[in-house]
């Protein structure tokens, strides 16, 4: 079958490009209605910010081959089943279905590997499932207990998210530090009890024996040097950042010596080992959901571009002509 697959080509460029598959009898193919840009891993790969030796993913089957030009990316498209194949119940056809898949018109895949959409969600709120999924994932690496102060690095998508949740906790205070003025009044809406710029830190953090628990999903370097700034004794810092190939200098002097505090990575692809005796990948899709349901992510759409005009998408997340968060691309 053709189709159009949107491709990265070389560093800040991008095509669409008309490929061919071959549906298996144990799969379905589904037409694609809208997909989510994840500006911060996506960026990376279009900037040619990443080592591409790597595997795309190893988790998701349908992101095959590693980060070299040309590639196909993205992992989070919905759409209808408008075919199944011989060894598939014929209950799936005309389904809605959420699928970790690149960018293209068309794909074919498991019903495994296919999370139906349930009614009371729409397309576009399932095409950021992703995003809720890892600040799910961040909340559970970062374990948050009642009464402690949390601030959190970079308001973008995936941090707004984890500020959604987070606001459902009984926390002391939320703290939201982004340079950006109305990433900070979305971080306000869904719930955070303050909210500075990077050159406020020095004197708007005004913690008895500092923060216990540290963000940084800003996806700057840099940040992660604020981010243990603002801990204190046995604090925590969970880095949900991909840096790519950008180098970080860390201090690590007297404060972070003395103090005991840990920085730990938080990846949603894997589960942490600290949770894997009780939690599986199926139920934190389920919890997943379930705060999908409860945050405002309609409120994060900033762009919906049609699928024929892919590339400008990308050139808009660069260049940041205009206020952006989630960007969506829609498929007539």
């Amino acid at each position: 079958m053709d189709r159009h697959s949107l491709q990265f080509t070389a560093p800040h460029e991008t095509e669409r490009r008309q490929t061919t598959f071959t549906p298996a009898d144990d799969e379905v193919v589904v037409e694609t209605r809208v997909s989510a840009i994840n500006a911060g891993t996506e960026l990376l790969i279009y900037r040619g910010d990443v080592q591409t030796d790597r595997p795309a993913d190893e988790t998701i089957d349908a992101l095959d081959g590693d980060l070299s030009f040309p590639l196909r990316y993205g992992y989070a498209a919905v759409g209808e089943v408008i075919k199944v194949g011989a060894h598939v119940s014929s209950d799936w056809r005309g389904r809605t279905v959420f699928a970790f898949n690149p960018h293209e018109s068309r794909f074919a895949a498991s019903p495994d590997d296919l999370v139906p959409v349930p009614e009371d969600i729409t397309p576009e709120a399932m095409a950021m499932l992703p995003a809720v999924e890892t600040a799910t994932s961040l909340v559970l690496d970062g374990r948050p207990r009642i009464g402690e102060r949390v601030v959190v690095f970079g308001a973008g998508v995936i941090g707004l998210c984890t500020i959604g949740v987070l606001a459902s906790f009984p926390l002391d205070r939320l703290v939201v530090v982004d340079p950006l003025a109305e990433r900070r009044d979305h971080a306000r809406r869904l719930g955070a009890d303050e909210t500075l710029s990077p050159a406020e830190l020095s004197t708007g953090v005004d913690m008895d024996d500092g923060a216990d628990l540290v963000y940084e999903l800003s996806g700057q370097p840099d940040a992660l040097d604020d981010a243990t700034d603002v801990t204190g004794y046995d604090s925590r810092v969970i880095v949900g950042s991909w840096y790519g190939t950008k180098p970080t200098t860390l201090d690590l002097g007297t404060d972070f010596h003395r103090n005991h505090v840990t920085i730990e990575s938080s990846q949603v692809s894997t589960l942490s080992p600290t949770t894997r005796g009780r939690w599986t990948n199926a139920r934190r899709l389920d919890t997943a959901l379930d705060r999908l349901r409860a945050l405002d992510v309609a409120s994060l759409v900033s762009h919906r571009i049609p699928f024929t005009d892919a590339p400008s998408a990308y050139r808009l997340l660069d260049e940041r002509t205009e206020p952006t968060l989630q960007v969506l691309l829609t498929y007539s």
